[in-house]
């Protein structure tokens, strides 16, 4: 990981968030190249703390840098006593829109097939496609969606099973269409009632979801027999 010093950027930042906290801790920015695009996140001890960003930043603006150095002290101090800056409203437009300028690469056939008919089906052909990746044998994290990368991701353990996928995919085109959003404490909101309501649209969707807990359960199963 390259070390580079901002601490000129990131102490501005601390400042215009909290101006009446002192912060005695040194405060770096690091760029690393083993994160995804436009990634980062913060760590922190007694003595520093510690923001990692991919190198997809170096290149932008310092407003933007604050922005999300911003975002990321919240998460640190975990207050609501804090005013928004214009650098992280910035930020939060910036990174909510990124996905549509990110090449499409990564296309598996199969998911293809699945995008195409659902995007046909439930979102009148109106969605581009994102890339589409199959991820490990995850039982946690059945699938997601990327903002910084446009990228949809579904756990392995689908492989051969296009019902479950189709399932899996619709619910992550919903964040597609609907966004990231962001509350004024910095959180990421994923499902409030508009996403609810609409996974609901998916036919037959309770039926769907006692299956699909039914498969994992299965699948768990027989994943931890083979450790015999």
């Amino acid at each position: 990981m390259a070390k580079i010093n901002h601490s000129v950027i990131a102490r501005e930042a601390f400042r215009e968030l909290f101006p009446d906290k002192e912060e005695s801790r040194e405060i770096l920015i690091r760029y690393s190249s083993k994160f995804r695009s436009f990634n980062a996140n913060v760590r922190y001890t007694s003595r520093q703390i510690v923001f990692s960003l991919s190198r997809e930043w170096l290149n932008l603006s310092d407003d933007l840098k604050k922005g999300l150095v911003q975002h990321l002290l919240v998460k640190v101090y975990k207050t609501n006593n804090f005013t928004k800056t214009i650098e992280m409203d910035l930020y939060e437009k910036f990174i909510m829109n990124i996905g549509k300028y990110v090449k499409v690469e990564e296309s598996d056939p199969e998911l293809v097939e699945s995008f195409e008919k659902l995007n046909k089906e439930y979102f009148e052909d109106m969605l581009e496609k994102p890339n589409l990746i199959w991820g490990q044998d995850s039982f946690r994290k059945l699938g997601h969606y990327e903002y910084a990368t446009n990228t949809i991701m579904i756990s392995n353990i689908f492989k051969d099973e296009p019902e479950f996928v189709d399932y899996i995919m619709y619910h992550e085109l919903l964040h597609k269409k609907q966004g990231r959003r962001i509350t004024k404490t910095g959180r990421s909101m994923h499902h409030d009632s508009r996403f609810r309501n609409e996974e609901k649209k998916y036919k037959g969707a309770d039926e769907m979801e006692t299956r699909l807990k039914s498969f994992i359960r299965r699948k768990r199963l027989k994943s931890a027999f083979r450790w015999w």
